[in-house]
């Protein structure tokens, strides 16, 4: 059972949508049109060395949000000794 990609000639939305052997047609959902293109798909390719590189590459991405974190943090930890320690 593929499921396809399309876009509406009418809106421009891309949906995907499962064609089954029975199926005789699809419509926009946004619109209900019927002026449809199919797209090409692409496909998943899942192996250790796509995972490997896809977790390398959040991390990277998520580096400076993770050190903005952890200085707050220390800044955080900081604010309370000192209010402990004056009170």
């Amino acid at each position: 059972m593929p499921i396809y990609e399309y876009q509406c000639g009418a809106c421009g939305h891309q949906f995907e949508a499962l064609i089954l052997p029975k199926t005789t047609g699809t419509a926009c959902p946004e619109c209900q049109g019927t002026e449809l293109e199919r797209l090409v798909s692409s496909f998943a390719v899942d192996s250790e060395t796509t995972r490997k590189s896809n977790l390398e590459a959040g991390r990277r991405q998520y580096a400076p949000i993770r050190k903005e974190k952890q200085w707050e943090q220390m800044k955080y930890e900081q604010r309370e000794l000192k209010e402990h320690s004056e009170g």
